[in-house]
């Protein structure tokens, strides 16, 4: 793990008061977060956690987890606040709103938002908390659900030095963490990450779309692919996914949608274009049009099926009328 250097931020080390004793809560159980919160537990750290879904915080009792009535009551005390939500307007009524962090924690409080949200919302929220001195470090996380169970995530952090300092022993229960710059960097390294996830998945599903029009064996064009200089992680673990047909969510097309506009937003707000992840983008978007929003998303194998009339999932078929029946009436969706 890398370290940096304090910077000129609002919430810098010299403003941040000194912490008080108290307990992390941890806000958001949904499938990262509940693994993620009990990665802190079994390392021994006092926790309180608190989701708005009532039946996310009956799994986290059921697994042993002290659970809050309310999000004020998870917050009472709390040293540390992490969380783990689905977008932007959650994690800014946690922050923000009646009975959060700003109205219920003390001064030298340092929140943790893991949750994948908008790098300028993220620099706002700090800037609001700042002002209170809090201090945000945003650390969103790869590595999907298998990373949170195992405590494997890789965590890219951003936020002053002295705030990083604070949590880092909360951070190295769910797993590595890179420390990549001011608040604010972590969204923008996820951003980069989201991008590159999404086009290495673009880039194996043209290549079983072109194999199985001239017949090749997805099984076997991946074989030959891992061997060579096309090897990658979306071949290693999403590929036999796209092979068997199985779109079973690990990382949802919903929320492959949401990371790719944060990305084209984030660049378009700086006047550069992304013609890439624009691009995927829409080819997830034709995926939701199709109801696959809850699908994993190494469905996007599903879109190059329809749009080449080919079949890249076992048995593989090349253009034929029984898969164009198929592609036309909806098929496997």
């Amino acid at each position: 793990m890398t370290e940096t250097p304090a910077t000129t931020h609002p919430a810098g080390p010299s403003q941040l008061p000194a912490p008080t004793p108290g307990p992390v809560a941890f806000v958001g159980l949904g499938v990262m977060g509940l693994p993620m919160a009990r990665n802190i537990a079994a390392a021994g750290i006092e926790l309180c956690v608190y989701d708005a879904s009532s039946r996310a915080c009956d799994r986290a009792r059921d697994q042993g987890l002290e659970v809050a009535g309310t999000l004020a009551q998870a917050l009472e005390g709390a040293s540390t606040v992490v969380t783990m939500l689905p977008d932007t307007p959650q994690v800014r009524e946690v922050l923000l709103g009646p009975g959060g962090v700003l109205a219920c924690c003390a001064e030298g409080t340092v929140v943790v938002d893991m949750s994948t949200i908008s790098p300028l919302a993220t620099q706002a929220l700090a800037a609001e908390l700042a002002g209170r001195r809090l201090a945000l470090v945003d650390a969103p996380v790869s590595g999907g659900v298998r990373g949170a169970v195992s405590g494997a995530l890789s965590i890219m952090a951003g936020g002053t030095a002295e705030a990083l300092a604070r949590v880092r022993p909360v951070l190295e229960t769910m797993g590595s963490t890179t420390d990549v710059g001011p608040v604010g960097s972590g969204q923008v390294v996820k951003a980069c990450n989201q991008v590159a996830v999404a086009l290495a998945i673009q880039a194996a599903c043209e290549a079983f779309t072109l194999g199985s029009r001239f017949g090749v064996q997805p099984q076997v064009l991946r074989q030959a692919l891992l061997g060579g200089a096309a090897s990658s992680w979306v071949l290693e673990h999403l590929a036999p996914q796209m092979i068997d047909g199985d779109d079973s969510a690990g990382f949802r097309v919903a929320l492959q949608v949401k990371d790719l506009r944060i990305a084209v937003d984030t660049a378009a707000a700086q006047g550069m274009p992304l013609p890439g992840a624009s691009g995927v983008l829409q080819l997830y978007l034709e995926a939701m049009s199709h109801g696959q929003e809850a699908d994993g998303n190494q469905a996007l194998a599903r879109v190059y099926e329809r749009m080449a009339h080919v079949r890249i999932a076992s048995p593989m078929n090349t253009s034929t009328e029984q898969v164009d029946d198929r592609i036309t009436n909806g098929g496997d969706n």
